[in-house]
Protein backbone atom coordinates (compact mmCIF):
# COMPACT_ATOMS: atom_id res chain seq x y z
CA UNK A 1 0.00 0.00 0.00
CA UNK A 2 1.33 3.61 -1.17
CA UNK A 3 2.27 5.97 1.89
CA UNK A 4 1.03 8.98 1.05
CA UNK A 5 1.31 12.54 2.96
CA UNK A 6 -1.83 14.65 3.22
CA UNK A 7 -3.09 15.17 -0.10
CA UNK A 8 -5.31 17.94 -1.67
CA UNK A 9 -8.48 16.86 -3.75
CA UNK A 10 -11.89 18.46 -5.23
CA UNK A 11 -15.00 17.47 -5.49
CA UNK A 12 -16.42 17.88 -8.61
CA UNK A 13 -19.63 16.18 -10.40
CA UNK A 14 -21.54 16.74 -13.64
CA UNK A 15 -25.02 15.81 -13.28
CA UNK A 16 -24.49 14.50 -10.27
CA UNK A 17 -21.64 11.98 -11.49
CA UNK A 18 -19.03 12.59 -9.11
CA UNK A 19 -15.13 12.59 -8.73
CA UNK A 20 -12.32 13.35 -6.84
CA UNK A 21 -10.04 15.21 -8.17
CA UNK A 22 -6.25 14.89 -7.55
CA UNK A 23 -3.42 16.61 -8.88
CA UNK A 24 -0.47 14.05 -9.85
CA UNK A 25 1.72 16.84 -11.75
CA UNK A 26 3.90 17.12 -8.93
CA UNK A 27 5.23 13.53 -8.78
CA UNK A 28 3.15 13.73 -5.46
CA UNK A 29 2.25 9.35 -4.56
CA UNK A 30 -1.09 8.77 -5.22
CA UNK A 31 -3.51 6.27 -3.88
CA UNK A 32 -3.30 2.43 -4.78
CA UNK A 33 -6.42 0.40 -5.69
CA UNK A 34 -7.28 -0.07 -1.80
CA UNK A 35 -7.34 3.26 -1.06
CA UNK A 36 -9.30 4.60 -4.12
CA UNK A 37 -11.78 1.96 -2.63
CA UNK A 38 -11.55 3.61 0.78
CA UNK A 39 -11.94 7.42 -0.61
CA UNK A 40 -14.89 6.17 -2.94
CA UNK A 41 -17.10 4.94 -0.09
CA UNK A 42 -19.73 7.06 0.36
CA UNK A 43 -19.39 6.34 4.67
CA UNK A 44 -16.48 5.98 5.44
CA UNK A 45 -14.75 8.10 2.62
CA UNK A 46 -15.35 11.16 0.54
CA UNK A 47 -17.39 9.28 -1.48
CA UNK A 48 -17.44 9.28 -5.78
CA UNK A 49 -18.31 7.71 -9.04
CA UNK A 50 -14.49 7.85 -9.79
CA UNK A 51 -11.48 9.11 -9.46
CA UNK A 52 -9.70 11.25 -11.89
CA UNK A 53 -6.09 11.98 -11.14
CA UNK A 54 -4.31 14.83 -13.65
CA UNK A 55 -0.72 14.02 -14.83
CA UNK A 56 1.80 16.24 -16.60
CA UNK A 57 0.99 17.71 -19.82
CA UNK A 58 3.12 16.32 -22.62
CA UNK A 59 4.29 17.66 -26.26
CA UNK A 60 1.14 19.60 -27.65
CA UNK A 61 -1.27 18.12 -24.55
CA UNK A 62 -2.06 20.30 -22.10
CA UNK A 63 -2.28 17.55 -19.31
CA UNK A 64 -2.57 14.23 -18.84
CA UNK A 65 -5.51 12.40 -17.01
CA UNK A 66 -6.25 9.04 -15.32
CA UNK A 67 -9.15 7.63 -14.30
CA UNK A 68 -10.27 5.05 -12.05
CA UNK A 69 -13.83 3.30 -10.87
CA UNK A 70 -14.73 3.23 -7.75
CA UNK A 71 -13.67 -0.04 -6.94
CA UNK A 72 -9.72 0.95 -7.86
CA UNK A 73 -10.18 -0.45 -11.75
CA UNK A 74 -9.04 1.42 -14.49
CA UNK A 75 -11.45 3.71 -16.53
CA UNK A 76 -10.60 3.66 -19.99
CA UNK A 77 -13.25 6.64 -19.99
CA UNK A 78 -15.19 9.19 -18.50
CA UNK A 79 -16.75 11.71 -20.33
CA UNK A 80 -18.65 13.47 -17.65
CA UNK A 81 -15.10 13.62 -15.31
CA UNK A 82 -12.97 14.47 -18.36
CA UNK A 83 -15.16 17.62 -18.66
CA UNK A 84 -14.94 18.64 -15.22
CA UNK A 85 -11.09 18.58 -15.31
CA UNK A 86 -11.22 20.45 -18.53
CA UNK A 87 -12.84 23.35 -16.69
CA UNK A 88 -10.54 22.96 -13.99
CA UNK A 89 -7.26 23.32 -16.54
CA UNK A 90 -9.41 26.33 -18.73
CA UNK A 91 -9.97 27.93 -15.75
CA UNK A 92 -6.00 27.70 -14.52
CA UNK A 93 -4.43 28.17 -17.96
CA UNK A 94 -7.36 31.06 -18.49
CA UNK A 95 -7.68 29.73 -21.97
CA UNK A 96 -11.26 28.38 -23.46
CA UNK A 97 -10.00 25.14 -24.83
CA UNK A 98 -7.48 22.06 -23.86
CA UNK A 99 -6.72 19.25 -24.66
CA UNK A 100 -6.16 15.98 -22.37
CA UNK A 101 -4.50 13.02 -22.82
CA UNK A 102 -6.84 9.79 -21.10
CA UNK A 103 -6.51 5.94 -21.92
CA UNK A 104 -9.25 6.91 -24.76
CA UNK A 105 -6.49 9.03 -26.65
CA UNK A 106 -6.21 12.67 -26.96
CA UNK A 107 -9.26 14.55 -26.19
CA UNK A 108 -9.98 18.11 -27.30
CA UNK A 109 -12.07 19.96 -25.06
CA UNK A 110 -14.06 23.95 -24.87
CA UNK A 111 -15.85 25.75 -23.41
CA UNK A 112 -19.67 27.35 -24.54
CA UNK A 113 -18.75 31.05 -24.32
CA UNK A 114 -22.60 31.62 -24.03
CA UNK A 115 -23.38 29.42 -21.49
CA UNK A 116 -21.28 27.36 -18.79
CA UNK A 117 -21.76 24.37 -20.38
CA UNK A 118 -18.67 22.46 -21.03
CA UNK A 119 -18.11 20.10 -24.58
CA UNK A 120 -15.80 17.28 -25.07
CA UNK A 121 -15.00 15.47 -27.88
CA UNK A 122 -14.89 11.94 -26.62
CA UNK A 123 -13.29 10.47 -30.16
CA UNK A 124 -14.47 8.08 -32.87
CA UNK A 125 -17.36 4.99 -31.89
CA UNK A 126 -16.18 1.70 -32.33
CA UNK A 127 -18.44 -0.88 -33.20
CA UNK A 128 -16.23 -4.32 -34.16
CA UNK A 129 -16.10 -7.03 -31.75
CA UNK A 130 -12.50 -6.57 -31.82
CA UNK A 131 -12.28 -2.82 -30.36
CA UNK A 132 -14.90 -3.31 -27.74
CA UNK A 133 -13.71 -5.77 -27.09
CA UNK A 134 -15.69 -9.05 -26.86
CA UNK A 135 -14.09 -12.08 -25.96
CA UNK A 136 -15.08 -13.98 -29.31
CA UNK A 137 -16.88 -12.57 -32.60
CA UNK A 138 -20.22 -11.95 -32.46
CA UNK A 139 -22.81 -9.28 -34.42
CA UNK A 140 -22.84 -6.40 -32.11
CA UNK A 141 -25.40 -4.94 -33.50
CA UNK A 142 -27.46 -7.33 -31.88
CA UNK A 143 -26.30 -9.00 -29.65
CA UNK A 144 -27.85 -11.85 -27.33
CA UNK A 145 -26.95 -11.41 -23.55
CA UNK A 146 -30.13 -13.85 -22.29
CA UNK A 147 -31.42 -11.12 -20.14
CA UNK A 148 -35.22 -12.52 -19.88
CA UNK A 149 -37.76 -9.80 -21.19
CA UNK A 150 -34.77 -7.99 -23.35
CA UNK A 151 -33.84 -7.75 -26.95
CA UNK A 152 -30.52 -7.98 -27.99
CA UNK A 153 -28.20 -5.25 -26.72
CA UNK A 154 -26.03 -3.00 -29.29
CA UNK A 155 -22.37 -3.09 -28.00
CA UNK A 156 -20.44 0.06 -29.01
CA UNK A 157 -16.99 1.15 -27.33
CA UNK A 158 -16.37 5.23 -26.44
CA UNK A 159 -13.12 4.42 -25.37
CA UNK A 160 -14.54 1.81 -22.99
CA UNK A 161 -16.96 -1.22 -23.18
CA UNK A 162 -21.00 -0.56 -23.53
CA UNK A 163 -23.87 -2.72 -24.08
CA UNK A 164 -26.98 -0.51 -24.70
CA UNK A 165 -30.52 -1.88 -24.55
CA UNK A 166 -33.90 -0.58 -26.07
CA UNK A 167 -37.00 -1.09 -23.51
CA UNK A 168 -40.45 0.26 -23.94
CA UNK A 169 -39.74 2.13 -20.16
CA UNK A 170 -36.80 3.41 -18.18
CA UNK A 171 -38.42 3.99 -14.90
CA UNK A 172 -39.58 0.44 -14.59
CA UNK A 173 -36.52 -1.55 -15.30
CA UNK A 174 -34.59 -3.02 -12.39
CA UNK A 175 -31.12 -1.71 -12.95
CA UNK A 176 -29.97 -2.92 -9.83
CA UNK A 177 -30.56 -7.07 -11.08
CA UNK A 178 -30.08 -6.79 -14.81
CA UNK A 179 -27.34 -4.35 -14.66
CA UNK A 180 -24.53 -6.62 -13.11
CA UNK A 181 -25.64 -9.68 -14.52
CA UNK A 182 -25.51 -7.54 -17.88
CA UNK A 183 -22.00 -6.31 -16.80
CA UNK A 184 -19.72 -9.90 -16.29
CA UNK A 185 -21.62 -11.54 -19.09
CA UNK A 186 -18.58 -13.66 -20.55
CA UNK A 187 -19.04 -12.15 -24.09
CA UNK A 188 -17.09 -8.96 -22.45
CA UNK A 189 -13.60 -9.43 -22.58
CA UNK A 190 -13.48 -6.26 -19.79
CA UNK A 191 -17.16 -6.33 -18.11
CA UNK A 192 -19.07 -3.78 -19.88
CA UNK A 193 -20.97 -0.56 -19.01
CA UNK A 194 -24.87 -1.13 -19.56
CA UNK A 195 -27.54 1.20 -20.69
CA UNK A 196 -31.31 0.83 -20.93
CA UNK A 197 -32.67 3.22 -22.98
CA UNK A 198 -36.55 4.66 -23.67
CA UNK A 199 -36.69 6.54 -27.29
CA UNK A 200 -38.88 9.65 -26.53
CA UNK A 201 -38.38 11.26 -30.25
CA UNK A 202 -35.63 11.31 -33.26
CA UNK A 203 -34.06 13.82 -31.11
CA UNK A 204 -34.78 12.83 -27.74
CA UNK A 205 -34.02 9.78 -25.50
CA UNK A 206 -34.51 8.08 -21.68
CA UNK A 207 -31.01 6.88 -20.48
CA UNK A 208 -30.32 4.96 -17.24
CA UNK A 209 -26.93 3.20 -16.77
CA UNK A 210 -25.15 0.84 -14.44
CA UNK A 211 -21.11 1.33 -14.91
CA UNK A 212 -18.75 -1.20 -14.26
CA UNK A 213 -17.09 -1.27 -11.49
CA UNK A 214 -19.02 1.53 -10.17
CA UNK A 215 -23.12 0.62 -10.27
CA UNK A 216 -26.30 2.89 -10.48
CA UNK A 217 -25.15 6.30 -11.41
CA UNK A 218 -27.16 9.24 -12.05
CA UNK A 219 -25.15 9.83 -15.13
CA UNK A 220 -22.21 8.59 -17.48
CA UNK A 221 -21.11 10.61 -20.37
CA UNK A 222 -19.58 8.26 -22.41
CA UNK A 223 -22.73 6.05 -21.58
CA UNK A 224 -24.56 8.76 -23.11
CA UNK A 225 -22.26 8.71 -26.02
CA UNK A 226 -22.93 5.09 -26.70
CA UNK A 227 -26.30 4.97 -26.66
CA UNK A 228 -26.63 7.57 -28.78
CA UNK A 229 -25.00 6.23 -31.43
CA UNK A 230 -26.59 2.59 -30.48
CA UNK A 231 -29.93 4.27 -31.67
CA UNK A 232 -28.26 6.32 -34.56
CA UNK A 233 -27.37 2.52 -35.89
CA UNK A 234 -30.47 1.54 -35.27
CA UNK A 235 -32.39 4.31 -37.11
CA UNK A 236 -34.46 5.25 -34.00
CA UNK A 237 -32.85 8.56 -33.93
CA UNK A 238 -30.81 11.48 -35.64
CA UNK A 239 -27.46 12.38 -35.02
CA UNK A 240 -28.05 15.21 -32.98
CA UNK A 241 -29.73 14.14 -29.40
CA UNK A 242 -30.64 15.29 -25.95
CA UNK A 243 -30.03 12.64 -23.29
CA UNK A 244 -31.85 12.53 -20.34
CA UNK A 245 -30.01 10.96 -17.27
CA UNK A 246 -31.22 10.88 -13.63
CA UNK A 247 -29.06 13.60 -12.92
CA UNK A 248 -30.39 15.79 -15.99
CA UNK A 249 -29.80 16.16 -19.69
CA UNK A 250 -26.58 15.98 -21.79
CA UNK A 251 -25.95 17.15 -25.55
CA UNK A 252 -25.10 14.49 -27.64
CA UNK A 253 -23.75 15.53 -31.42
CA UNK A 254 -22.20 11.96 -34.03
CA UNK A 255 -20.16 14.10 -36.19
CA UNK A 256 -20.35 11.96 -39.86
CA UNK A 257 -21.31 9.22 -37.21
CA UNK A 258 -21.81 5.51 -38.70
CA UNK A 259 -20.82 2.26 -38.23
CA UNK A 260 -17.83 2.39 -41.07
CA UNK A 261 -16.49 5.54 -40.54
CA UNK A 262 -17.21 5.98 -36.40
CA UNK A 263 -16.94 9.44 -36.67
CA UNK A 264 -16.32 12.09 -34.03
CA UNK A 265 -19.02 11.55 -30.71
CA UNK A 266 -19.38 15.43 -28.67
CA UNK A 267 -20.80 15.34 -25.40
CA UNK A 268 -21.92 18.80 -23.77
CA UNK A 269 -23.36 19.48 -20.37
CA UNK A 270 -22.53 21.26 -17.33
CA UNK A 271 -19.98 20.72 -14.49
CA UNK A 272 -20.06 21.92 -10.65
CA UNK A 273 -17.11 22.09 -8.02
CA UNK A 274 -18.85 21.07 -4.82
CA UNK A 275 -15.75 21.41 -2.36
CA UNK A 276 -11.94 21.25 -1.85
CA UNK A 277 -10.25 20.05 0.77
CA UNK A 278 -7.20 17.94 2.17
CA UNK A 279 -7.11 14.16 3.44
CA UNK A 280 -5.04 13.66 5.79
CA UNK A 281 -2.12 11.68 5.60
CA UNK A 282 -3.74 9.67 9.00
CA UNK A 283 -7.01 8.37 6.85
CA UNK A 284 -3.96 6.33 4.54
CA UNK A 285 -2.01 5.60 8.18
CA UNK A 286 -4.94 4.25 9.21
CA UNK A 287 -6.03 1.82 6.31
CA UNK A 288 -2.56 0.34 5.93
CA UNK A 289 -3.26 -0.39 9.70
CA UNK A 290 -6.24 -2.00 9.24
CA UNK A 291 -4.62 -4.43 6.35
CA UNK A 292 -2.28 -5.15 8.08
CA UNK A 293 -5.22 -6.86 10.73
CA UNK A 294 -6.44 -8.27 8.13
CA UNK A 295 -9.66 -6.32 7.86
CA UNK A 296 -9.37 -5.33 4.25
CA UNK A 297 -9.22 -7.59 1.43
Amino acid sequence: MSRIENLPFLKMHGLGNDFIVLDGRDGSAMPDAVQMQALADRHKGIGCDQLMVVMPPLEGIDVGLDMYNADGSVAGACGNGTRCVASLMMDEKGENQVIIRTKAGDLLAWRDMVGADISVQMGPVHTSWQDIPLSRAADTAALDLGLDGFGPATAVSVGNPHAVFFIENAEAVDIEKWGPKAETHPIFANRANIEFVQVLSRREIRMRVWERGVGITMACGSGACAAVSASVLRGLTENQVTVQLDGGALEIDWRDGDAVSGGQIVMTGPVSQVASGIIPAAFFASLSAELEKGALK
